[in-house]
């Protein structure tokens, strides 16, 4: 407001010393960087004043004298200004039409089942239950090479390559013989000999068995007699071969990791967790998982795990969920958008708009019909995403304000403040 509009204002049918002049010289110390509570009292200040001269004809009984420039209007009618009018320290009354022009809302308070709602960026993973690795516990010469690149998809069983070890070929030849003896000796008249051969025989096998040379292995060379040059690697795991080291040609050492095979088909997803929303994560939960190029799609997760310790500089914890994958549309990190939806029981709620929060108390305003309202200060709870819960200050039933609460609060200081201007005397 520029200083000629404010002269204007204040000089227009106000008498000097009346009540619309010392408002005005309140108005005139206001400035543009005052907080926007001045800034909203000042509106409602000049919605009062024009509706004080909009006010219909005076009563026929004509008032008592008043001290001269208090609510004077043109043409002699008498425009006092409407005050509060107090049922209690914590009480006041606005008409109905005026509730009406601010947009004032109500909403009865009542038992209602609220929701929290958690959201997190997650990570995929691999699930490292089905995570395996393949290596050889004998040394050799990688001579055939059937699996060769990485993204190959292996079953359970398949044949990765095969091995040749001068030590294997020399250890089957060794169960040949033992095996032989045990037919030649094993019905002998001398117990020990018949015994010798037996171990010797079973020591062998196990030594075979010990580099991972299956039953059926054994059983066909103890079949055929015929000495395998070269040992079948074969596929632990069902999966996809993340990461190859095997060449053809290529000399390996017992423990050597050749190949990495993860199963796919079931992945982690790992999301960070505020602290104190840790309280409302349980395992079991469920969680609703889309992705920001495909927000249509939605998969379902599964609370899996809750890792035991904090970051330090997130004030977050891990949280893994667990999710089926048969298609293999997520991949290993990759970034998906993570929602519980948790329910938390039946509680006393209301609008969250409808709780004005001061920063020292928690205010709510509450209609007894006809205009009347009254504030409370309540103790708030759990808070859902459109609904917070009251612990303390309301009862179920209650008709409670939901919007246009601040102009009210404001209104209702404002009208002290002319109430109180009304009453002074020069």
């Amino acid at each position: 407001m520029t200083k000629r509009q404010d002269l204007a204002f204040c000089t227009h049918g106000s008498a000097p010393g009346g009540w619309r002049t010392r408002m005005c010289a309140m108005i005139n110390g206001w400035h543009p960087r005052r907080s926007r509570t001045l800034w909203a009292v000042g509106l409602i200040t000049s919605l009062l004043l024009v509706g004080c001269g909009n006010e219909g004809p005076a009563p026929a009984t004509p008032p008592p004298a008043a001290h001269a420039g208090h609510g004077a209007a043109p043409g002699g009618k008498e425009a006092a200004p409407p005050v509060a009018v107090p049922g209690g320290t914590n009480t006041m009354t606005i008409s109905p039409e005026r509730l009406q022009e601010i947009g004032v809302r109500f909403e009865i308070a009542e038992q209602r089942p609220l929701t929290r709602t958690i959201r997190t960026v997650g990570r995929v993973e691999i699930d490292e239950r089905k995570l395996a690795n393949v290596n050889i516990k004998i040394e050799g010469w990688i001579d055939r090479l059937y699996v060769s690149a990485t993204g190959d998809r292996v079953k359970q069983g398949q044949i990765l390559f095969t091995l040749y070890s001068p030590d294997l070929v020399a250890t089957q030849q060794e169960y040949l013989l033992a095996l032989q003896s045990v037919r030649d000796l094993g019905t002998s008249e001398f117990p020990e000999v018949a015994q010798g051969a037996r171990s010797l025989l079973e020591v062998t096998r196990r030594r075979l068995a010990l580099w991972d040379i299956t039953e059926d292995h054994i059983e066909d060379l103890e079949r055929t007699g015929a000495v395998l040059k070269t040992l079948p690697i074969h596929a632990p795991i069902s999966g996809t071969v993340i990461e190859r080291k095997a060449v053809a040609g290529m000399y390996v050492k017992p423990g050597e990791p050749l190949y990495t095979i993860a199963d796919l088909t079931s992945i982690w997803i790992l999301g960070d967790i505020y602290e104190y929303e840790l309280p409302l994560i349980k395992v079991g939960q469920t969680a609703d998982v889309t992705l920001s190029y495909d927000p249509k799609t939605h998969f379902e997760a599964r609370v899996d795990f809750i890792y035991p310790t904090l970051d330090p500089q997130t004030r977050t914890a891990k949280v893994r969920f667990t999710l089926a994958n048969p298609e293999e549309r997520l991949k290993p990190d990759m970034y998906a958008n993570v929602e519980l939806n948790i329910p938390l029981g039946m509680r006393l709620a209301v609008p969250k708009d409808a709780v004005l929060e001061t920063g020292e108390r928690k205010i709510i305003f509450i209609h007894h019909g006809g205009g009347k309202l009254e504030w409370r200060n309540v103790a708030t709870g759990v808070r859902g995403a459109e609904w917070v819960e009251i612990t303390e200050g309301i009862e179920p039933g209650d008709h409670v304000v939901t919007s246009a609460n601040f102009l009210i609060d404001s209104e209702s200081q404002l009208k002290a403040a002319v109430g109180g201007m009304a009453g002074m005397k020069h």
